[in-house]
């Protein structure tokens, strides 16, 4: 095989990945398209932002609501959370168009491993996000009202109050991710159990110095931060042995 069809080879194999690769992304954005277009009709932006305010509203005294500053923000803001809760909805889908586009590339002891990091991604980020909801922001706002001079009115924005939640959500959600972290880091030989173990302490300490950055400064809520980081880096240096066993080369179990 001569030098040019060897570079004609190369780059019709890369073009056919580019191709690929374009595909799956429009088809994990067709999907998020779609449930957006779901939901802007059940239940709806405006019941989508509602729910979403219910913490804060909960920490108001009774009557209080919600302000708009901005002559459109009434409108994009509950597009934005929308948008936002049609990604995480359609979130394995998305995982799957990625894993779809690997997956060729992989031996079949691999292939074994990606699915079910596909599924506990999903899960875990979705747990994750859940749990800020439903514990944190409860805490949360009832500290920052409580803590608010009483010659102040307190009467939040609709457009930061999105940012701020978006913003804890995400970091809940990317801190649920850390036994697939830990187990990807064991697979690729990268680091061994034995050596996460050793450094535990300063994992631990590591933990609360994020919770105390990402958090509001409030005790209640680093610690629901920081616990489940200690927890979840437990969880992902029980299950990596498993998973590492499950995915082993044929050769290496013999």
């Amino acid at each position: 095989m001569t030098d040019n069809q060897e570079f004609a080879d190369v780059k019709d194999s890369f073009i056919s990945h580019l191709i690929e690769l374009r595909n799956r992304i429009m088809n994990a954005s067709i999907g998020i398209l779609i449930v957006f277009g779901i939901l802007m009709f059940i239940p709806g932006p405006g019941a989508i932002y509602d729910f979403l305010a219910q913490p804060m509203i909960r920490a108001l005294p009774p009557g209080s609501k919600l302000i708009a500053t901005g002559v459109i923000t009434p409108f994009l803001v509950p597009m934005k959370i929308t948008l936002l809760a049609a990604f995480m909805v359609a979130l394995p889908w998305v995982l799957y168009q990625a894993w779809a586009f690997i997956a060729p590339g992989l031996y079949a002891h691999e292939k074994r491993l990606v699915a079910p990091l596909v599924i506990s991604t999903s899960i875990l980020f979705l747990f994750g996000v859940g749990f800020c909801y439903f514990l944190v922001f409860g805490q949360v706002f009832k500290f920052i009202y409580n803590f608010a001079p009483q010659s102040i009115t307190f009467a939040p924005d609709i457009e930061n109050y999105l940012d701020f939640v978006m913003t804890m959500c995400l970091a809940f959600g990317i801190t649920f991710e850390v036994p697939v972290v830990v187990v990807v880091l064991v697979r690729m030989g990268l680091v061994s159990v034995a050596k996460l173990k050793s450094i535990r302490p300063y994992v631990v300490v590591g933990a609360f110095v994020v919770a105390a950055i990402v958090t509001p400064p409030d005790v209640m809520s680093q610690l629901f931060l920081a616990v489940p980081l200690c927890l979840l880096y437990e969880l992902g240096m029980l299950v990596a042995p498993m998973f590492v066993r499950a995915t082993q080369k044929p050769e290496e179990v013999a």
